[in-house]
């Protein structure tokens, strides 16, 4: 893993501002994200980290059980509005950005190439330079951001939002995110962070990251904290169920025989 500079200073940075690490979502993994209905809400546009969100630490392919998710998530934000952006892929440690070819080859979707990592205010630039250059742009309000590193990744999208003023006027039927927040909320980037890992990877760093996060959300709950986003709940679907795996010998036998068994005392 790269010394990330901006990481480090995060901490200091929670003594001012210690919400940013808390997500807006939290979820294991992509599969239980309705991206329908995130479109449906008014997000136009998907940031996603790459290591341990959607393929395995230092590796381009994507994770096999996230296929149909990923496909749909491509599908429901359209061309050119799924953009990878990662520590490693596009940055100054990838010489002459083969990575980052090669994680748009595997999962079809741009890579963001940028001289500083997550969370900088650099990099945030530098996603909005992006966005902004579409044919149709997207504002930081129609973003979701989605990683497995509350300290990278949700704090990149926190440090992203901004205090929205009252509302006054009459509702419109087609709503931005934005003017979807409630009063005196912030208007920002959806953060969403994937709690599951692919691969174990800096536990003790994961561990500190989400120990932070919860110290946060209970002094929130007990200060009566901040407006929120209203109910997120219609985002998040249960995961699927795994796969069942028929056992072989003896064992496969006894589950064949128990299963049989129990379909004849249901009927």
């Amino acid at each position: 893993m790269p010394f990330n500079f901006s990481g480090t200073l995060v901490p200091l940075h929670l003594l001012v501002n210690p919400r940013l690490v808390v997500p807006s979502i939290i979820i294991k993994d992509i599969r239980q994200l309705e991206f329908r209905e995130l479109r449906k809400a008014g997000y136009k546009g998907a940031v996603f980290d790459k290591d341990n969100c959607l393929t395995l630490p230092h590796r381009d392919q994507l994770v096999p059980e996230l296929q149909d998710a990923w496909e749909e998530c491509r599908v429901t934000f359209g061309e050119g509005n799924v953009l990878i952006v990662s520590n490693t892929a596009g940055t100054r440690l990838d010489p002459g950005e083969i990575q980052a070819e090669s994680v748009t080859h595997h999962l079809r979707v741009p890579v963001l190439r940028h001289k500083n990592l997550k969370p900088s205010y650099a990099c945030i630039s530098s996603i909005r330079n992006y966005f902004s250059s579409l044919p149709t742009p997207v504002k930081d309000d129609e973003l979701v951001i989605i990683g497995d590193r509350i300290f990278t990744d949700v704090v990149l999208a926190n440090r992203m939002s901004r205090k929205m003023k009252a509302q006054s006027g009459a509702k419109d039927t087609e709503k931005t995110a934005e003017e979807n927040v409630t009063k005196s909320s912030r208007a920002g980037p959806l953060s969403i962070w994937t709690s599951g890992v692919w691969e174990r990877e800096a536990t003790g760093l994961r561990l500190l990251e989400k120990t932070v996060m919860e110290c946060v959300k209970r002094w929130i709950a007990q200060s009566n904290g901040v407006a929120t986003r209203g109910d997120l709940s219609r985002f998040v679907k249960e995961l699927p169920p795994p796969p069942v795996v028929e056992k072989k010998g003896l064992l496969g036998r006894w589950q064949r025989i128990s299963e049989f068994w129990t379909t004849i005392r249901r009927d």
